[in-house]
Parts: structure tokens; sequence; C-alpha cells
């Protein structure tokens, strides 16, 4: 099993950036993507980006319309790491941010097909970071 811990949330005022990182330990090897979710209290959790980590797709990435050319996300192997860059950042972005892996091989075929992140798909889970954005 493998344990996901999220660091890097904070409040900042509207235009400002945050970088939220994700520390991934135990049993990872056969994570084959990575992503990070956003929920706000009363709606569904979203899902942001994604990125694939294993195969012949690694490193293709995919981000939700509302932060495409804003947020950048980016896996570290080397430190087992995930990364999401949240720049131009906006009240409506302000939300628990979750990162969370699967082990589903076709993880990145099932984004691009329903161009959402299924969240069913994904076993494994982070605590959440609070981001706020206000002025």
């Amino acid at each position: 099993q493998a344990q996901l811990v999220e660091s890097g949330g904070g409040s900042v005022q509207p235009g400002g950036s945050l970088r939220l990182s994700c520390t991934a330990s135990g049993w990872t090897r056969n994570f084959a993507c990575m992503a990070w979710f956003r929920q706000v209290p009363g709606k569904e959790r979203e899902g942001v980006a994604a990125t694939s980590v294993r195969g012949s797709s690694t490193g293709t990435t995919w981000y939700i319309d509302s932060v495409k050319g804003r947020f950048a996300i980016e896996r570290d192997n080397a430190k087992n790491t995930l990364s999401l860059e949240m720049n131009n950042l906006k009240p409506e972005d302000t939300a628990t941010y979750y990162c969370a892996a699967t082990q589903g091989v076709f993880c990145m075929r099932a984004i691009q097909d329903l161009d959402s992140i299924p969240a069913h798909d994904y076993s494994d889970w982070g605590q959440g970071t609070q981001v706020t954005v206000s002025s």
C-alpha cells in the first residue's frame, strides 16, 4: 500500500501563485497515473490535472480547461514526488486539493476519452491541503 502526503497549501490573493507537493512512499512502483483533484464543500470532487508516470505514455499530461495555461503538473521520479505549480490563481480555485494515484495501465487513455479524470479509478489518496484565494 502507498501513502501520499500533500503540502504547500495556503492563502493567497488573486493573481498569486502556490506550489503544491505530494510525497509518495510505500508501494508506488505500479503507479500508472498520478493526479490532482480538488473539492469544495457541497460539490463533487473535480479532477484538475493528471500525468502518466509509467509505460509508453510517460509524461503525457491532461488539464481541465479552467486551469490550462495557469497550472503545471510534474512528476519527479527520483524524489517520488508530484507537484502542481499554480499561477494566476483565481477565487474559484479555492478548494481542498488532493493528490491521487492509480495503477490502471490505461489511465491516460481513459482521461483522454472522457475528457475528465475518473476519481473512482484512483485507489490511493492523500489527506488534502487547503488552497484559499481571496482578496
